[in-house]
Parts: structure tokens; C-alpha cells; sequence
């Protein structure tokens, strides 16, 4: 019998040995890796001279990015290094998929090599749920975001972060913009929030770039930022995936902007403690308008992010598997700086 990617990242006790996706991942599982990741918190703290713990020492640990990526990347090599993992980032354009290996021979290549963990990214959607359907027991697999099926360390990030500001997920307002369709942040995001209680789910965009299942999902759809950004407390603002989709699809640039992109006077239209998030990178002018942060957001000091603000909060993805004698995996993420929950905020929502 086949399993679904939820069951396949469950072991026979229940436990998790992949992170494949937050569809079906129930809430005990969500808030157990959310309430390990504050313990790691303090690991990366400013003060703290020794920023590693030993949890991972002796543990090889696979980047294999078939995308483009910053943040994710940079943040899972953070992740395991400051777990004390050895850590490989395999260069995909020089490597021997260039020359026509397959994936799977890829990663029984990878394997033979001491592998433990695949920290996987791939276009294809369900790429690294292959990869764990084909790997030994004791190799781990995290998806880094596949096509546009799921990302679930983001979406693990980003329910990390509200329930920070927001503390409690019942009553919460939550506004996704933009390329819902496309987006496997806005579909692990919809899922997690579900399953954790949201009951108020906003998708706001052109017919083109919603998905027609939405109503399905509990998901109400607005096509005005007007009427759906209405009392909300978080606004979360998604880049157009032009890689994704056809000539023509959305309008371009200025007149997505027009119909589509959050300025002050929209976001005013929010409830006025709302937070605003983006997965990055960030298109200014298209989705987003810079005056809505008063700074550059990405490739700032933490301490200059959310504006004029100098205290600044920043989950980072660092996500990686704790490998633990049931080889469960926890999601550990850092915080930088300090902030107040109640001051509206632009989020950068990975390093």
C-alpha cells in the first residue's frame, strides 16, 4: 500500500523521521517542534560565545539545492553547523546530474557516502518525497520547498512567528496576498494554520493566481485588498512567481502594484497591531512598497530591521533534523535582538 507523504514521514510509533509536509501533520507534532524550537533559542543569542551545541556531532548532513535559494540555504548550513554536524553543499551544476545522472543515483551515490541527511530543494514537485520513499531507515529527509507543493520549514517559521506576536492561533485574522496558486508557502501556511485552529483565512489576488480549491480549505478568497484586508492581524505578502507561469498570466509590475500591492494606506485597513510577513525575496514596487517597512528590509543588520524600530525579531529557518535515539526531527530556529509583540512590524521571515 502507498503511503501519503504525512504518513511517510511518520515511523511506525508515530514519531518523525521526515519532514516532507504540514498536510496532515497534526497539532501535537507542530506545537512539539514549535516549543523545541524556543528551547534553542539562546543558542544563537549575541552574548553567547560558543554559538554550537553537540546535538549533531559526527552527523553528515546533504544540501542539495536544484534551486536558487539565499535564505533557505544559508540557514540550513547555519543550522547544522551550529548543531555540530559536518555538513556537504553539494554544487548541482557541477555535479554529475549535469551529466545526466538521475536523482536516485544521486542520492545512492550520496548515501554510500555516510549520508544522514538530505536537506532537499527541487522544482519538481515531490521530489523529496521520492528521495524518502527510496532511502534507508536511518537517512532523513527535509524538504526545502518542492515546486509548488509544500515548504514546510517556512510554514513552521511563520507559525513560529505569529504565535510569538499573536500568541494564540484561535480568533486570529490571517491575510495571504498574491501568487497563492504557486506559492508552497502560502499552501504549507494554510495547512498549518488549520490544523492549529485559525478559523479566518484570507487569500486576496486575481482569479489567475488563486487556486479554485481554496472554498474547499476553509480559505475565504477576496479580489479587492480593500474588503480582504478588513481587521486582519497578520498580512502576508507573496513574490510573483514568473519562473512558474505563462506570458500574461497576472499584470505586470506597476499594475499588479495598482490592484494588488501593499502600501500604508492599505495596510491601514488591517487592525493597527497587524504584523506583516514575507518569505522573500522581496519585489518592491510589485507586491510589496518599501514605505511600508520605512527600511530595507533584506540584507540589513537584525537590529535595523521593522523600520524605525531598533529592536528587531527574526526567526531564521535554521531547520535540520535532531537526531535523537528515536531519530526524531525538531525545527530550531533563532531569534536576534528583542521585540514588543504589539507594534505593527514587517517580519523578514528567513535570514
Amino acid at each position: 500500500m502507498t503511503k501519503t507523504p504525512s504518513q511517510l514521514q511518520l515511523n511506525d510509533q508515530g514519531e518523525l523521521t521526515h519532514l516532507l509536509t504540514l498536510e496532515g501533520l497534526s497539532k501535537e507534532h507542530i506545537l512539539h517542534i514549535l516549543d523545541t524550537a524556543k528551547q534553542f533559542v539562546a543558542v544563537s543569542e549575541s552574548d553567547r560565545e560558543v554559538k554550537k551545541v553537540p546535538l549533531l556531532r559526527g552527523k553528515n548532513v546533504f544540501n542539495l539545492f536544484f534551486e536558487n535559494s539565499t535564505r533557505t540555504r544559508t540557514t540550513f548550513e547555519i543550522a547544522a553547523k551550529r548543531l555540530s554536524a559536518d555538513v556537504v553543499n553539494l554544487d548541482i551544476q557541477t555535479s554529475s546530474t549535469a551529466k545526466g545522472e538521475t536523482l536516485l543515483d544521486t542520492i545512492d551515490n550520496l548515501v554510500a557516502m555516510q549520508a544522514d541527511i538530505f536537506v532537499v530543494r527541487h522544482s519538481v514537485s515531490r521530489a523529496p518525497i521520492e528521495i524518502a520513499n527510496h532511502v534507508p531507515a536511518h537517512v532523513h529527509v527535509v524538504n526545502a520547498g518542492d515546486g509548488s507543493h509544500q515548504h514546510p520549514t517556512q510554514g513552521l517559521l511563520d507559525m513560529y512567528t505569529m504565535r510569538h506576536f499573536k500568541q494564540n492561533f484561535k480568533g486570529l485574522k490571517v491575510a495571504i496576498v498574491g501568487d497563492i496558486v504557486h506559492s508552497r508557502v502560502a499552501k504549507s501556511n494554510i495547512h498549518a494554520l488549520t490544523t492549529l485552529g485559525c478559523e479566518d483565512i484570507r487569500a486576496i489576488g486575481p482569479e489567475s493566481l488563486l487556486p479554485s480549491d481554496l472554498d474547499m480549505l476553509g480559505v475565504k478568497v477576496f479580489h479587492s485588498m480593500e474588503e480582504g484586508l478588513k481587521d486582519v492581524d497578520v498580512v502576508m505578502t507573496l513574490r510573483i512567481q514568473k519562473e512558474r507561469m505563462d506570458e500574461g498570466q497576472v499584470p505586470e509590475g506597476a499594475a499588479f502594484f495598482k490592484q494588488f500591492g501593499l502600501n500604508p494606506e492599505r495596510l491601514a485597513m488591517a487592525k493597527p497591531d497587524a504584523i506583516v510577513m514575507h518569505p522573500g525575496p522581496m519585489n518592491r514596487g510589485v507586491e510589496i512598497d518599501s514605505s511600508v517597512d520605512n527600511q530595507n528590509v533584506v540584507g540589513k543588520d537584525p537590529d535595523s530591521w521593522f523600520g524605525g524600530d531598533s529592536h528587531g525579531y527574526s526567526v531564521s529557518i535554521i531547520c535540520t533534523a535532531h537526531m535523537t535515539r528515536q531519530s526524531k526531527l525538531n525545527i530550531v530556529k533563532t531569534r536576534f535582538g528583542n521585540s514588543e509583540p504589539n507594534k505593527k512590524k514587517i517580519l523578514p521571515k528567513n535570514l
